[in-house]
């Protein structure tokens, strides 16, 4: 059973129900059904032309659904408009589908639920073991959207910048259930990416695969997170990465910035580097003020602080981190690391053990608890680690 094959198809046959003038939401159910049928049915009697069955099992179930739903005339209709028996029409909605989904009236959380069954073609099943939900929950989600975006025309340009950050935001969720979103994402990047010409989605893909290519250095055999800089660059896929510099050099030299493609070079110049200590941390700094000036993310400041910290010492990087909110996730954590590298360990251990007690997910509260247990390892014996507060320390 070639599940790939499946998914793949799914957005351009629940376009061409749409397009046939089947409302959003029937028709994704019906195309689910079809998808269920064809699990059942394909390994014995696999279908000469995929799409085509698809279609025609998806319309007859939407049809039967309308039957029961709709008055005597309007059903006739409905039946009348049936098409005959061929390949199904190679137009493509999938780009639709992508706006559709990622409809401004939409949450991002139901964005981007609804963009994985519609468009994904994943299970409902499958997207709340990812996200760590129930089933039911999940199903509420998706109902909810699927009824949001019933009445939206299918005609209407979409934003492709809404449709990126829905596709963001899956690739930062990872792994977790029984579906790699991370992969997931690039899949459904690289399917944008062939449907439209724009270079920030380019960028997003190349941005994708520079970090997916450090995901199996990223942690070590215990669960434990491996920082970047004490990685074994030896596991990084130089294939992926090759591929991701590659995209993005095409985009920049259309000459048309964009915020992820500004991520994707800050991305490649840490895939550049050799070792650690060879970043390019001066060309870094320079790539985070083009994205500050392109967003205005207090993210991005704070990650362009600790850059700068890198380039030009840790006090300056302080300096440029002074200027960031502190309540923002990772300041603490970004200010032990740069307390650290200034030769204030006792500052920086507080600061860790602050960060961890911060941290959203285990997997970083134990990486910054270990970070502040190594430091207090280091006082003379006897000594206790302070709680309140640095010592005032001359310059």
């Amino acid at each position: 059973m070639d599940e790939v094959l499946l998914r793949s198809l799914t957005p351009s046959v629940l376009g061409v129900l749409v397009r046939r003038g089947a409302d959003f939401a029937a028709a994704e159910d019906a195309v689910q059904d079809a998808l269920v049928e064809a699990v059942r049915t394909w390994p014995e009697d696999p279908p000469r032309d995929p799409k085509g069955w698809l279609v025609a099992v998806a319309w007859r179930r939407f049809l039967d659904a309308a039957r029961s739903d709709t008055a005597r005339r309007r059903r006739e209709d409905r039946v009348d408009e049936e098409p005959p028996p061929g390949p199904a029409p190679s137009a493509d909605d999938t780009l639709q589908l992508y706006f559709l989904c990622a409809h401004p009236s939409l949450t991002p959380s139901s964005a981007v639920a609804l963009t994985l069954r519609a468009v994904g073609g994943l299970t409902t099943r499958q997207i709340a073991r990812a996200y760590l939900v129930p089933e039911a929950t999940m199903a509420q989600r998706i109902s909810r959207a699927k009824r949001t975006v019933s009445g939206a025309r299918f005609d209407r340009p979409g934003d492709v910048a809404t449709v990126l950050r829905v596709l963001y935001l899956v690739f930062n969720e990872g792994y977790s259930g029984d579906v790699d979103l991370a992969a997931e994402a690039i899949r459904l990047t690289r399917q944008l990416a062939a449907a439209v010409d724009h270079p920030e989605v380019a960028g997003l893909l190349a941005l994708m695969l520079l970090h997916h290519a450090r995901r199996a250095a990223r942690t070590a055999p215990d669960g434990a997170l491996v920082p970047l800089a004490e990685q074994d660059r030896g596991r990084w896929d130089t294939a992926t990465i090759a591929e991701g510099v590659a995209i993005l050099q095409g985009a920049l030299a259309r000459d048309r910035l964009g915020e992820f493609q500004a991520q994707a070079a800050v991305a490649a110049l840490h895939a550049d580097a050799p070792t650690a200590e060879e970043t390019d941390w001066v060309q870094i700094v320079e790539w985070y003020d083009e994205l500050a000036g392109l967003t205005d993310s207090p993210v991005v400041r704070l990650n362009r602080a600790v850059a700068v910290g890198e380039a030009d010492g840790p006090r300056a990087g302080l300096a440029a981190l002074a200027a960031v909110d502190r309540a923002l996730p990772r300041h603490t954590a970004a200010a032990a690391y740069l307390h650290e590298r200034d030769g204030d360990p006792e500052t920086a251990a507080r600061l860790y053990a602050e960060a961890a007690r911060k941290a959203s997910n285990l997997a970083e509260r134990d990486h910054l608890t270990r970070q502040a247990a190594r430091l207090n390892a280091r006082r003379p014996p006897g000594e206790k680690p302070r709680t309140d507060g640095p010592r005032p320390r001359p310059d």
